[in-house]
């Protein structure tokens, strides 16, 4: 099992020191910020895409993964622009590539070439992809127009008088909220007044036959 204790040293003030880290002199993430006066972070970063180095002419396979300097450069509106700058493993070479938020995707600025990998089918003894449904033609002025009124007939045949129908039946349900919980009120009242005396004629009978009770 991992130990967590730490090892306070004698000398250790937590008035005066805020943490270990600070009475050592070092920052929390170690090495990684050596460089972050010049607002630089050392961290992982993973070619998204495969790329020749400009310095030796190398291959670089997608997935290879450095220790970037990570840097903002900019930003897309609110969205921060990085720069990831890479030192080759097969030369001395760096190359730096930054994201691109507009497009959502890496590009690379100096340093290297990205490899072109859009398969084209007719190189590849394929055939073209050509568009199937086409453009569509010049609009008919005549069409539009006879649209238009038949959108303008069905509207005041069939829509309007709907419309009016169901603003009827809400005005009717909903202009006197009080005389119509009255009405239900009283209609309940009387439902329940014919169920009280028909349970007591049953129970009446009941006891005159000396049937049991439920």
């Amino acid at each position: 099992m991992q130990g967590f204790n730490k090892y306070y040293p004698p000398d250790y003030d937590p008035d005066k020191h805020t943490s270990l880290n600070a009475y050592r002199g070092k920052h929390a993430l170690g090495d990684r910020a050596r460089k972050l006066d010049k607002g630089i972070l050392i961290t992982r970063f993973e070619l998204p895409f495969n790329i020749w180095c400009g310095t030796c002419n190398n291959h670089i396979g997608m997935g290879v993964r450095y220790n970037a300097e990570k840097k903002k450069v900019g930003a897309y509106y609110s969205t921060p622009i990085y720069s990831f700058r890479c030192k080759c493993h097969l030369c001395d070479g760096w190359f730096e590539i930054q994201t691109d938020p507009k497009n959502t995707r890496y590009v690379v600025v100096s340093g290297a070439r990205q490899k072109d990998e859009d398969w084209d089918p007719e190189e590849n003894g394929g055939f073209a992809i050509h568009d199937t449904e086409g453009k569509a033609g010049p609009a008919d002025p005549l069409a539009a127009l006879e649209k238009t009124t038949d959108a303008q007939n069905h509207a005041t045949k069939v829509q309007i008088p709907r419309l009016e129908a169901l603003q009827g039946v809400s005005d009717h349900y909903g202009n006197d909220p009080y005389a119509l919980s009255s009405l239900v009120r009283k209609r309940f009242r009387v439902e329940k007044k014919i169920e009280a005396q028909k349970r007591a004629e049953d129970d009446t009978l009941k006891g005159k036959y000396g049937l049991p009770e439920d």
